[in-house]
């Protein structure tokens, strides 16, 4: 544990202006503070605060993120405040400690809510102030340092799965690669052990096989740049356990296919040797196809640059190799403690200037809910990367798969909500291409928005996810909303009572809403049964049965439903077809509204409707409007037998095309010598549209039977 003289000369070594007074202090501060209390290890709970000062003082930062590392635990686990914290140490420390601090008033809530609301927290702080930020990371770092304490097995996956998804990507986002590295690998050792220990073991092997191995080929590739007047240092590793079986992962193969485990770094002073270097290396030895990347020319989204090639080097392996400048190598080590060694301190305060963090805002302002957040976080965070271009010829980094989409959010949310086509190297193409590194993108817009839940499928990454579950979500309470009310207004026909909404908002209060569009709203997401409502309005309408359950009169004398259309309203939004019976126009259907998923629809003979245990009040009779004229696909299951014949499935499919119908799904059920059944979905405008490709088969030679399925 390092002393109070020490931690200070430490600072004092790199920032001749540290506020030595304030930060003896806080040391002192933080040991009172934290008294007798223990950690896991048995060491008392000063230590930790005092190890993550250390290591930031490694990184050389200054004097305030030195006090905040040390204070950072106070306010969560002493009867410390925040008031005590800014009467001794001002404002900005006081604003980095609570950024830290986790939430404490989160009590009934689930694990998941609590972590997702505390990240919530901590990247608003960060937003403001970097070092927030890093305080975190130092302290997660020794906390994973220090895990094997915890006896505690599942706890421990829990903290190492949490530092795998968020923390580590976090630390890379920002350029940290020592600590990615390291955060990574001791996440790997909790989380997949045995796995771990079997890749250690593979190296072992591997290193008695050739123990000379490593300096072999720097040895050589060293006197291929010295033959060429090529002054540099280079420096050789093995990857880490993780970094291997993450590659292993991804390409599926095992250890002993892969055979880039060795990585070679190359540091010379300029820029033009980093190309230079390359060119030799490509000349002498044979190179990866599909293997080089140019991060100088287009840098990753945390700042890195570095020349990346795949060689089969002197010793005849494959190996992996990073040409760099010495001052590009401090950054792709250090990240933003190089800025913080090197630059303006107070410029790189500011956390939405670093682009990593920046995307990640970006879908905390999308974001409904915090487990939303959350996700659509991770999916961000876990990725490649893919250039392309705009036609202004602005470069957008994108994770790898992106499609279109994925691009216009990442340009502008509106260009993104705006979307209609694609233009990709000046072709239209259609929004499911994936972008390839190098690629003009132009997004074409138009004043209809055509946005539907299908656009989940058309892109990958966190942000684009968050707008269009945003946008889907508002204009889903407005379809739900009027679905509510027709509901409402319908319930009301059928009890022979004047629908009134300037009576509607004297009961708001009842219902605890504030205005009568959000109890429409209630009523479509089946919150809110109609009945209620009307009781509300006129409790002399109710009779009390013996068992308490309130029944309307009028609904034991008359026996009616309410009716509904399905106009307007979107399917898969507030409308869902089940799936068991995939009604279609012209079906006689009923529905029932579903708790956040609006009308669940099913053909009124319905086996499964049946035995869905539902009150009168729930069941909605519903209607189909101008069904003859929609434009919506719907999909629908038949049943075929047709001749087990050369040609017959050719004309099968011939004559659903010519009905213009289309095959979504096909399935060959049974199979003789003579004939096979076959179970095929295709999309059909309505019941009439299904009559018509049912009877064009039946006019088949080759179709024994069809039948709706």
């Amino acid at each position: 544990m390092l002393r109070q003289v020490e931690l200070v000369e430490k600072v004092k070594s790199y920032d001749p202006f540290v506020e030595e007074e304030l930060l003896n202090k806080a040391y002192i501060f933080s040991m009172k503070a934290h008294g007798k209390q223990k950690r896991a290890s048995g060491d008392p709970y000063f230590s930790h605060p005092l190890e993550v000062a250390g290591i930031l003082a490694d990184y050389k930062f200054d004097s305030k993120t030195i006090i905040t590392a040390l204070l950072h635990d106070v306010v969560e686990d002493t009867e410390k405040n925040l008031k005590d914290i800014k009467s001794n140490f001002g404002n900005e420390i006081s604003y980095l400690v609570d950024g830290v601090t986790k939430l404490s008033k989160l009590e009934g809530r689930t694990d998941k809510f609590k972590q997702a609301e505390n990240f919530r927290k901590l990247l608003l702080a960060t937003s403001k102030d970097i070092r927030v930020l890093l305080v975190k990371l130092a302290d997660r770092l020794h906390n994973m340092r220090t895990i094997h304490y915890i006896k505690d097995s599942t706890k421990k996956k829990k903290i190492a799965h949490e530092t795998l998804e968020i923390f580590a990507p976090l630390a890379e986002r920002l350029g940290m690669q020592e600590i990615r590295a390291e955060l990574d690998d001791l996440s790997f050792k909790i989380i997949e052990p045995e796995l771990r220990s079997s890749i250690i073991q593979r190296l072992k092997v591997l290193r008695l096989q050739d123990e000379e191995l490593l300096e072999k080929t720097i040895n050589k590739i060293h006197e291929l740049l010295k033959n060429n007047t090529v002054e540099a240092k280079i420096f050789g590793r093995e990857k880490k356990p993780y970094s291997i079986w993450k590659k292993m992962k991804i390409k599926s193969v095992n250890f002993s296919q892969l055979s880039d485990i060795m990585a070679f770094t190359i540091l010379i002073d300029n820029l033009e040797g980093c190309y230079s270097i390359l060119g030799l290396l490509h000349q002498k030895y044979r190179y990866v196809p599909g293997r080089f990347k140019d991060y100088i020319s287009t840098p990753k989204a945390n700042g890195y640059q570095s020349l990346h090639t795949t060689l089969i080097g002197p010793m005849n392996q494959r190996i992996e190799v990073q040409i760099r400048t010495f001052e590009m190598n401090d950054l792709a080590n250090l990240g933003v403690a190089a800025h913080w060694i090197y630059k303006d301190k107070v410029k790189f305060k500011d956390g939405k200037q670093f682009k990593g963090i920046s995307k990640i805002l970006d879908i905390l302002d999308q974001s409904r809910e915090p487990e939303e957040f959350l996700e659509h976080t991770k999916l961000e965070m876990f990725s490649d990367q893919v250039f392309v271009f705009t036609p202004n010829g602005e470069l957008i980094s994108l994770p790898k798969g992106a499609m279109p989409l994925d691009f216009a959010f990442a340009v502008h949310t509106d260009i993104g909500i705006n979307c209609i086509g694609v233009k990709i190297n000046n072709s239209i193409k259609p929004l499911y291409t994936k972008l390839k590194n190098g690629d003009q993108v132009e997004i074409i817009t138009g004043k209809e928005k055509i946005i539907s839940p299908r656009w989940f499928e058309l892109s990958i990454t966190g942000k684009a996810q968050a707008c269009i579950k945003r946008y889907l979500h508002a204009k889903e309470d407005d379809e739900l909303k009027k679905l509510g009310k027709e509901i409402l207004n319908n319930q009301f026909k059928n009890e022979k009572i004047r629908f009134s909404e300037t009576n509607l908002r004297n009961i708001l209060e009842i219902f605890k809403v504030s205005t009568v569009d959000d109890l429409f709203l209630k009523v479509g997401r089946g919150e809110l049964p109609p009945f209620k409502i009307i009781l509300s309005l006129f409790p002399e309408r109710a009779i009390i049965q013996s068992n308490d359950n309130i029944v309307l009169l009028n609904d034991i004398k008359e026996k009616k439903k309410a009716s509904v259309s399905l106009k307007d309203l979107t399917p898969g939004m507030s409308i869902h077809y089940a799936k068991c019976c995939n009604p279609i126009p012209g079906d006689k259907v009923l529905a029932y509204i579903s708790h956040g998923e609006g009308l669940i629809i099913h053909i009124d003979t319905c086996k499964d409707l049946k035995k869905i245990k539902l009150n009168n009040s729930k069941l909605i009779n519903v209607r189909w409007k101008d069904f003859t004229q929609g434009k919506d696909e719907f999909v629908v299951r038949i049943n075929v037998v047709i001749k087990n014949e050369i040609g017959s499935l050719g004309s099968l499919s011939s004559i659903i095309g010519k009905t213009m119908s289309n095959i979504r799904n096909l399935d060959i059920t049974e199979r003789n010598s003579d004939f096979f059944k076959i179970a095929v979905e295709i999309d059909v405008k309505n019941l009439d549209h299904l009559s018509k490709v049912l009877v064009s088969l039946r006019t088949s030679e080759f179709v024994e039977e069809v039948s709706r399925a």
